[in-house]
């Protein structure tokens, strides 16, 4: 077929790199934008750490509405086909972030303004619960042999570099404005230009057509009818397994993020500007893992190299307060690098080893309830629990916790056993 997507793989990669880099930036801002502008805006009837708790919930809604999109989003997938349910999924996560950016805040009409931010922050969540997992079978579906770790990274480079945008974003906006004009309508530009990188997305993603796996589920009519009845009654052990595998990743992720900025400028008392870039940089080191790490398991297998990166995770929850807590910019970046290097390490390969579990007939389905699961259990309450751990016990605590993430994971990941045809 001289038109399909299979033969240019620099177009394929690209549109799952794009989409993804797009999608994470508007959660990323959303995160951002979480501890440093709701809780003044949206929230000012509560006391300030309530306030910061309250912002925090509703950041939490979304992780609640991705299996939602997953279910959504993963039957058209799985029916209809790839390309013309990625491009719902972006214009869902797209529109939900532009409104947030226009919505009143508590000042104008009180209460409705956070009713109307978990709204839009519910539709960010149903649009990023389609996305990601098709993404990852827009690239890994497309992979030649011995590959497909390499091009199932693809997609997950769009969590750094939509982060590295998102900081950079609100980074800029720190030092162009004062913080009254932030608050006033500063923080309002990055929701808002959110729009013109959806419109590059589109553009991209238009040009696709269905990846050749996905075409063979149909010429050998394979699709099912309702493929999320079938993932529940024919796939559970690996939805199960799958989703607690996962649990690590998200945990790490997001006290690295949310919560260390959070606890970063008002425990700590780093400027927020001070803070940001020692974020953005650490986030580097995420970025350089990740395509190390889907190499090293095209080689060595995904399962291995998760495994491997999951025992790491669990060592450096011990570090977690000996370098957060010494008080120096050096022992923050040194705590920041390590922990998002180690994101990166079990980032890579876990697209793909995600989509591995589940046949082409429900892979869309499958593969992105798995991974928003994960992203209930890991993430969802994470910068809320790891907030009240800290405030209650002490950082130590949150580092237990993340230890206790990867000792869940770890098991999971030692109980699954390869599909027929598939890399351990």
């Amino acid at each position: 077929m001289a038109t399909s997507a299979a033969a240019s793989p620099r177009r394929v990669l690209f549109a799952s790199l794009i989409g993804t880099t797009i999608e994470f930036f508007d959660f990323y801002i959303y995160a951002t934008a979480a501890v440093l502008v709701f809780p003044q805006l949206f929230f000012p009837a509560a006391d300030p750490a309530s306030a910061t708790l309250q912002s925090l919930a509703t950041f939490a809604l979304a992780f609640f509405a991705r299996p939602v999109g997953s279910a959504l989003f993963g039957h058209f997938g799985d029916r209809i086909g790839r390309k013309a349910t990625l491009v719902a999924a972006l214009l869902t996560m797209g529109g939900s972030t532009v409104l947030i950016g226009l919505l009143p805040t508590y000042a104008s009409i009180g209460v409705l303004a956070p009713a109307l931010l978990a709204l839009c922050r519910f539709g960010q969540g149903l649009g990023l619960g389609g996305e990601w997992g098709g993404a990852v079978l827009l690239a890994t579906e497309n992979a030649p042999p011995g590959k497909r770790a390499w091009y199932g990274m693809f997609p997950q480079l769009g969590a750094p570099i939509g982060f590295l945008c998102s900081t950079g974003v609100f980074l800029l906006l720190s030092e162009c404005l004062d913080e009254a004009q932030f608050l006033a309508w500063g923080w309002r530009i990055p929701f808002l230009a959110s729009a013109l990188l959806v419109l590059v997305g589109l553009y991209v993603r238009l040009r696709l057509t269905e990846t050749p796996a996905f075409q063979r589920a149909i010429a050998n009519e394979e699709r099912v009818r309702l493929p999320m009845a079938t993932v529940l009654t024919q796939h559970p052990l690996a939805l199960l397994l799958g989703t607690f595998a996962a649990t690590a990743t998200f945990v790490l992720f997001y006290l690295m993020t949310v919560f260390a900025l959070s606890w970063g400028t008002s425990a700590l008392g780093y400027s927020r500007e001070t803070f940001l870039v020692l974020q953005m940089t650490g986030v580097l080191f995420f970025a350089a893992t990740i395509p190390l790490s889907a190499r090293i398991a095209d080689r060595r297998g995904r399962r291995s190299v998760l495994i491997g990166a999951t025992i790491a995770i669990g060592l450096y929850g011990l570090a977690f307060a000996p370098l957060f807590g010494a008080g120096s910019a050096a022992g923050t970046f040194a705590f920041l690098a390590l922990g998002l290097a180690l994101m990166g390490l079990t980032y890579g390969p876990l697209g793909t080893a995600l989509a591995e579990l589940f046949p082409t007939a429900v892979r869309y389905t499958g593969a992105s309830l798995t991974f928003n699961l994960a992203g209930i259990v890991g993430a969802s309450l994470a910068p809320y629990a790891a907030t009240w751990l800290a405030s209650r016990y002490g950082l130590a605590w949150v580092g237990y916790y993340l230890s206790a993430a990867a000792a869940v994971s770890l098991v999971a990941l030692l109980l699954i056993r390869p599909r027929a045809g598939e890399a351990a």
